[in-house]
């Protein structure tokens, strides 16, 4: 079965730090750009971060510029979102999504429809 599979999530306090993680089964992720979206239940999808199919081009929202960092390894076919300095504001379902797409490009939407696959999403819980 082809699908992402998100895992790391978990309850830390303000100013902690937590690594997502996302691993494909089924799908070489080498020739996908991938992003992380996440969802406060209470606010629609917002884009967090991007990476293009060889890992040489990231970019990262403006709200979790510096704090935190995405990246993959292709050889173990698994997605990172490397989290610093977590705020409450950072309270969210996060997803893993990729993107059928080769060289420098980035996927940088919101939308479930612009990718191709779409993890189940892994909750992070800033508080103190």
């Amino acid at each position: 079965e082809e699908q992402l599979v998100e895992s790391g999530g978990g309850l830390v306090q303000p100013g902690g730090a937590l690594r997502l993680s996302c691993g494909a089964s089924g799908i070489t992720v080498s020739g996908y750009a991938m992003s992380w979206v996440r969802q406060d239940p209470g606010k629609g999808l917002e884009w967090v971060a991007a990476i293009n199919n060889d890992g040489g081009t990231t970019r990262d929202a403006d709200s979790v510029k510096v704090r935190f960092t995405i990246s993959r390894n292709n050889a173990k076919n698994t997605l990172y979102l490397h989290m610093n300095n977590l705020e409450a504001e950072d309270t969210a379902m996060y997803y893993c999504a990729a993107r059928l797409s080769l060289g420098q490009n980035v996927a940088t939407s919101n939308r479930p429809s612009d990718y191709h696959y779409w993890g189940q999403g892994t909750q992070v819980t800033v508080s103190s």
